[in-house]
């Protein structure tokens, strides 16, 4: 799998957000974008996985050097971020449930070992609107974790975990597959491995 940015650039209304972005993402390796809050992490994160159209350049994907059209990459990307949307009316077995009709579980697990392995199975018939910031954030991971995909984003993967937690992501995290292409959005050091592919934001301001 391959993402190729060619000077990328987005901005709204007149404020150019991030702009003269080039650079290749391969799969196999875990690439870390890394900026102060409000340097436009999100954004370029939106552009690579195809949210967002850049208001300048282009962003095109490969898969064995064959190219993969905007309108199926959605099927190879699985994302994890502290403002994606989760239903509030699901409790977690609905939520998981749901999840899993729409996309493949990467270790065969059924509803309740997923459950388990987010360390969230005593909190299974409970709706999803009663849940803690640091839940929500780990159901959100979770089902990262546990989904067979591609491409992996992670913007701020950490937002609202404890200790406890973030020791779990740890242990996710280099669980998931050696071939796949990783992308980390991140202001704290702990979030990514010193091996990544450290890429600097603010350079493209």
């Amino acid at each position: 799998m391959k993402i190729i940015a060619h000077q990328l650039g987005k901005r709204f209304e007149r404020e150019w957000i991030f702009r003269n972005f080039s650079a290749e993402f391969s799969s196999g390796n875990t690439y870390a974008i890394l900026g102060p809050n409000g340097s436009g992490k999100s954004t370029l994160m939106q552009v690579l996985w195809g949210q967002m159209i850049p208001s300048r350049g282009s962003v095109s994907y490969q898969i064995n050097e064959k190219p993969i059209a905007i309108s199926e990459v959605f099927q190879y990307v699985s994302i994890a971020t502290p403002y994606m949307d989760l239903i509030d009316e699901f409790t977690l077995k609905e939520m998981v449930e749901f999840h899993f009709r729409h996309k493949s579980v990467r270790m065969a697990l059924n509803t309740a070992q997923i459950m388990e392995a987010m360390n969230l199975s005593s909190s299974k018939d409970k709706p999803i609107r009663d849940f803690s910031s640091g839940m929500r954030q780990r159901l959100k991971l979770g089902l990262l974790f546990n989904t067979k995909s591609s491409m992996y984003f992670l913007d701020e993967p950490t937002t609202n975990l404890d200790s406890q937690a973030k020791d779990w992501y740890w242990q996710q995290l280099t669980k998931l597959p050696h071939e796949a292409l990783i992308i980390i959005a991140s202001n704290q050091v702990e979030e990514y491995p010193s091996s990544a592919i450290k890429i600097d934001i603010l350079q493209f301001k």
